[in-house]
């Protein structure tokens, strides 16, 4: 007797879809790309076997599970191919590595709304033209001695110096990406790192300030630039900035050089996108105009405009500590609110019409006022994953009710959630697709069983039920999420999101919107009134702990994810305590420590600086915490303390500063406020704590500490900070050590040598002041002997380091690049391993 097909083939959506999208996700974790013939041989499989399946099944042939295996192979083989192939067209469009660091003449459309900080502004260029700077210089040339030549009064010679038509050949035409972001420092030339590294105070110094026009959005530019290829920084736990740039299509950054005058040639080049950029300019200036320095106007800019930038890094740590952030921006819950508060107004005012009801019934008419709504205020927000997936849902929706056909709440979610993925197949790297789309099944695996069940409108204590219920299902489904990306969790955060939801929902956001649209300055007076009292309750509540916790393997997330199903079902369902059992092992998580006697040491890449933490048994030291990039951001905030966190370090035994330049302390205060400190050793007087001397030892779970630089009477004898660098030396209870030296020089060098050359001698060395000439002599070098040697710089580094002569002379050791390797972890106990971050979790789009 022949069976007809499983339900899910007989109705492949739900299957297909979610197979799709586990194909697109898998493509995201390559290291490299598959070749375009597999990649279209992967597709015609996919397409012959997805018309294979459904031809058989409208002919009822028995295939049984072995159909629904198939289909669900065909469509993640298409999901995957799709992804690689968009991908394979993104990387194709990069810039060549001979052209790093030249001067270029770039012609261009600003395509973004620029970031505005204290040195200048960022922006997106849309490249029209390009050439190489010198080749414009050699044209020029050749144009002002052809106007020469040809003048009467001109010499003889001077006709006869060269020919101008051999200097004004022109240039064949530069293969650039075609988006790239721009830094315009306004007072200087500036090679900063991709993270705002300030330039040496010799560049600052001589170029004079500049008084500039703002740009705006739709400007034609010509710029001279100097361009690099995407590069982050590399930390476990750390931001990927270059899957961040790579999904925004920006194959390139750069900055402006000012000592050629950049020249406006367009006040505006219409285009949609550009239009679009333009009036969200034109907003964020009337938001600037009327608020001034308002301590909140950055919210309200964000609220109104999706201008995130402009919300300062302190009220983002508040937002953290109280779990409101997804507030604090324009999220689906704003969009869906304005639409409906749209869709309501016309519904109302069309059925006052007896003539626009016989051409439209009002529901028709409201649903589309209100996903014309929706569209307007997504792309007013930048078009953001949380306004995409909103948006495509809206549509779901309206097409379904205005079609009269119902296609059900998981099938509207998958359907957003495969739009999503065809337009930007990148969107599975951004945290906020996750969490979104988590939100948004939570409520609706929540909401399912109680569908009939709303209570009256005047049933205050139901719709206050429902609304807890809700606040709990969000709270406890975002968890393994949240503890897996962030490592911690608000534990105010259902009273904070309870107090603030509603306030920003109904009062703020449609006040800051209605104030984009009637500019009456009033009104955004009470707006920012209203948020400045939640920001005095936030403030409050954040007084209150966080949960902190190493991240959670992925075994125990999916776990945890199985017990959030759990405890979700409805009440009266069996054995739903399950589902706190199954959250333990996520909760729980121990941090993962070296054995006694052992010692686990990680050089972060931090760009150029430096910061080393090393861990025993039960303690953790931290060896400089990484540069300043510019007033609100800094390596400790951005890079040391997200990566403790997520190594379960929650405080210091010992923070040693080694010294005082930028590059080494300029991460201190964010990690002395980030985590408590047991004890603090530098050379730095400011700081306070212990000053390093030369003798000092100390041992931890059978791990010695030795400190071998400066002498006491070294803070006597001189104030220059790299000669007070202080040096330490770690060594396991087998004999494997490894040295620490920030930036010592070579006179510091001899004095080493002189004093105690046998405690010079170790496994691994972070070179001295990053690879520097100044450091590393023979003698030094031969005197340590490492079998491993770091170099801590930035890619691309302004300083020339590592140089290539100090390189040579670590012949013998093998070389770890911070720029190259991202950050590098050693673990030294009898024997010696170590790996880098860029090779264990190398992704097709890193920069090699």
């Amino acid at each position: 007797m022949h069976a007809s097909l499983p339900a899910p083939v007989r109705d492949p959506s739900l299957l297909s879809i979610s197979t799709f999208a586990g194909g697109v996700v898998l493509l995201q974790q390559l290291p490299e790309l598959p070749a375009r013939p597999a990649i279209l041989a992967v597709a015609l499989v996919a397409v012959l076997t997805a018309l294979l399946i459904f031809t058989l099944g409208r002919r009822t042939v028995p295939f049984g599970v072995l159909a629904w295996l198939a289909l669900a192979g065909a469509a993640a083989g298409l999901g995957f191919s799709w992804a690689a192939w968009r991908a394979a067209e993104r990387l194709d469009d990069a810039l060549p590595a001979a052209l790093e660091g030249q001067d270029i003449q770039l012609t261009g459309v600003v395509a973004s709304l620029p970031q505005r900080f204290a040195r200048g502004e960022r922006f997106e260029l849309m490249i029209e033209s390009a050439e190489l700077a010198s080749s414009v210089t050699n044209a020029s040339n050749a144009s002002n001695l052809s106007n020469a030549s040809s003048s009467p009064s001109a010499p003889t010679a001077s006709r006869r110096a060269d020919n101008p038509a051999d200097l004004a050949a022109p240039a064949a035409p530069l293969q650039l990406p075609s988006r790239v972001l721009l830094t315009w420092y306004h007072a200087w030339d500036d090679e900063g790192d991709e993270l705002g590294d300030a330039s040496d105070a010799a560049t600052a110094n001589d170029v004079p300030q500049r008084a500039t026009p703002p740009l705006h959005p739709g400007e034609r530019w010509r710029f001279t630039v100097r361009l690099k290829r995407p590069h982050g920084g590399a930390n476990p736990g750390g931001f990927d900035y270059e899957a961040s740039l790579f999904e925004r299509g920006i194959r390139a950054t750069g900055y402006v050089r000012s000592r050629s005058p950049p020249q406006r040639l367009a006040a505006f080049v219409p285009s949609f996108a550009v239009l679009v950029e333009r009036a969200r300019d034109v907003l964020r200036e009337r938001f600037i105009r009327t608020l001034g320095d308002a301590p909140y106007a950055g919210v309200l800019e964000a609220l109104a405009i999706g201008e995130q930038q402009a919300i300062p890094e302190s009220q983002w740590r508040l937002f953290n500590r109280t779990g409101v952030t997804h507030l604090m921006s324009i999220s689906g819950l704003h969009v869906t609110m304005l639409a409906a508060l749209c869709g309501a107004l016309v519904g109302f005012l069309w059925r006052r019409s007896v003539r626009l009801m016989l051409w439209q019934p009002a529901q028709r008419a409201a649903i589309v006022a209100g996903w014309l709504t929706a569209c307007a205020y997504a792309l007013l927000a930048g078009f953001a994953v949380p306004a995409q997936r909103t948006l495509y849902m809206l549509s779901v929706v309206a097409l379904s009710l205005c079609s009269g056909r119902h296609f059900g709440a998981a099938r509207t979610l998958l359907l957003a959630l495969l739009a999503v993925l065809l337009c930007d197949p990148w969107a599975v790297l951004s945290v906020g697709f996750w969490l979104s789309f988590g939100a948004v099944g939570v409520l609706l695996y929540v909401g399912t069983p109680r569908v009939g069940a709303v209570p009256a409108w005047r049933d205050w204590r139901g719709h206050l039920a429902q609304w807890g219920t809700t606040q709990w299902a969000v709270t406890v489904g975002s968890l393994p999420l949240l503890l897996l990306l962030f490592q911690q969790f608000s534990l105010v955060s259902p009273l904070a999101n309870a107090v603030a939801i509603p306030l920003v929902s109904f009062v703020i956001t449609p006040l800051a919107l209605l104030f984009a649209a009637l500019p009456w300055p009033p009104l955004i007076g009470l707006d920012h009134a209203v948020l400045s009292l939640l920001m005095a309750c936030l403030e409050s509540l954040a007084e209150w702990p966080l949960w902190q916790q190493p991240a959670p393997s992925l075994g125990a997330t999916l776990l945890a994810l199985l017990g959030v199903l759990c405890l979700l079902l409805p009440r009266g369902f069996p054995a739903r305590w399950v589902g706190a059992f199954l959250m333990l092992p996520a909760l729980t998580v121990p941090a993962p420590r070296p054995a006694a006697g052992e010692f686990w040491l990680d050089v972060l890449d931090v760009g150029h600086g430096l910061a080393v933490l090393v861990r025993t048994q039960t303690h953790s030291l931290l060896y400089d915490t990484g540069p300043r990039y510019h007033a609100d951001a800094d390596a400790g905030r951005r890079v040391v303390v997200p990566f403790m966190r997520a190594s379960g370090v929650t405080r210091l035994d010992t923070l040693l500063v080694s010294h005082r330049d930028n590059d080494h302390s300029g991460g201190t205060a964010s990690v002395m406020a980030a985590l408590p400190v047991v004890r603090t050793l530098s050379s730095m007087q400011e700081l306070g704590g212990d000053r390093c001397r030369a003798g000092e030892t100390w041992a931890w779970d059978g791990v010695r500490f030795r400190v071998l630089h400066p002498l006491p009477d070294a803070y006597e004898r001189t104030q220059a900070s790299n000669h007070l660098s202080c040096v330490l030396r770690v060594e396991s209870a087998g004999g494997r050590s490894a040295l620490l030296v920030a930036d010592i020089e070579a006179s510091d060098e001899a004095a080493l040598l002189a004093r105690a050359p046998a405690a010079l001698r170790s496994d691994v060395l972070v070179a001295p002041h990053h690879g520097s000439r100044s450091s590393s002599t023979p003698a030094f070098v031969s005197a340590v002997a490492a079998r491993e040697v770091v170099f801590s710089a930035a890619y691309r580094d302004r300083f020339g380091h590592p140089a290539p002569e100090v390189l040579a002379r670590y012949a013998e050791a093998r070389h770890w690049r911070s720029d190259r390797d991202g950050a590098i972890h050693f673990c030294v106990s009898d024997v010696l391993t170590a790996s880098a971050y860029r090779q264990t979790h190398r992704h097709y789009w890193n920069t090699p």
